[in-house]
């Protein structure tokens, strides 16, 4: 009975509750210093119709992960003076004796674009973060895409394969074959959830994506599908249209705005200020 319904009895007082524990716990978020350096999200393309809705949907998701955070976006090229260019935006911080930002690339993977990148970084003193991958989110993200295109199916609380309409999976990437070579491991997380087997390609070498199709044919694959391991903004959408083309092969869309890629932006970020997340503490 509660203390409550017990005439004369001591009104009950609320107790802090023990922290939950086990991988169902929340985990706390870790403080950011005052005086931190913002975090702006390098988008290595132009800013467009294309890419702003990607962008600015994975910025809410990163204020969300991380509240009270100064984040903000910057974009290859742009013609619109409410989506600043990375250059412009450095420049605006130096200008104004703000911190030089922590530049983090909206990337899955290697790509032509971090030469520019780290360039402009060093002409300001900034700090750029590694890419987003390998990592396993990413391959959780990319097995989700799958799904949702009918090409495998995940248990709703796991996300582990049941069953999958493709028995074979090529991760499209953009950045050459070093990207394609650095997708292997988030390929192997992918197998494992899948059951099936899985060969990278990249999407901006000619043939690359036929050859690694023809591969899983050649080996018992009698519906490959493709899976790109591409955001969005880094990747021409017409290499994509191409390589489905090219292949006959049904496949999956782009990861997109997937929630996990916030949680690794901002992961990356506070690395980079080499603050320790509660799991690595």
């Amino acid at each position: 009975m509660s203390t409550a319904a017990i005439p004369g009895a001591p009104l009950p007082v609320r107790t802090p509750g023990s922290r939950a524990r086990g991988r169902h716990r929340r985990p706390e978020r870790p403080e950011i210093p005052a005086g931190s350096p913002s975090l702006v999200l390098a988008v290595p393309a132009a800013a467009g119709p294309e890419s702003r809705p990607v962008v600015e949907e994975l910025l809410s998701i990163v204020r969300g992960e991380q509240p009270g955070i100064e984040a903000a976006a910057a974009y290859l090229e742009s013609t619109d003076p409410e989506y600043p260019t990375i250059a412009g935006l450095l420049a605006q911080a130096a200008e104004a004796g703000l911190p030089a930002p922590v530049l983090v690339p909206l990337l899955p993977g290697p790509h032509g674009f971090l030469t520019e990148l780290h360039r402009l970084a060093a002409e300001t003193g900034a700090t750029v973060t590694d890419v987003l991958g390998p990592h396993p989110l990413l391959a959780e993200a990319v097995h989700v895409r799958l799904s949702e295109a009918g090409l495998a199916r995940a248990d709703r609380a796991r996300l582990f394969a049941i069953a999958t309409a493709a028995d074979g999976v090529v991760l499209t990437t953009a950045g050459g074959e070093e990207a394609a070579a650095a997708a292997g491991i988030t390929g192997v997380l992918l197998a494992a959830r899948l059951a099936v087997p899985v060969v990278a390609a990249a999407l901006d070498v000619p043939g690359s994506v036929l050859a690694a199709v023809e591969h899983l044919r050649a080996t018992g694959s009698v519906r490959p599908a493709l899976a790109p391991l591409v955001i969005g903004p880094e990747a021409d959408p017409e290499l994509l249209a191409t390589a489905a083309e090219e292949t006959g092969c049904p496949g999956a869309a782009p990861l997109g705005a997937y929630a996990a890629l916030g949680q690794l932006v901002a992961s990356a970020y506070l690395s980079a200020l080499q603050i320790a997340l509660p799991d690595e503490a």
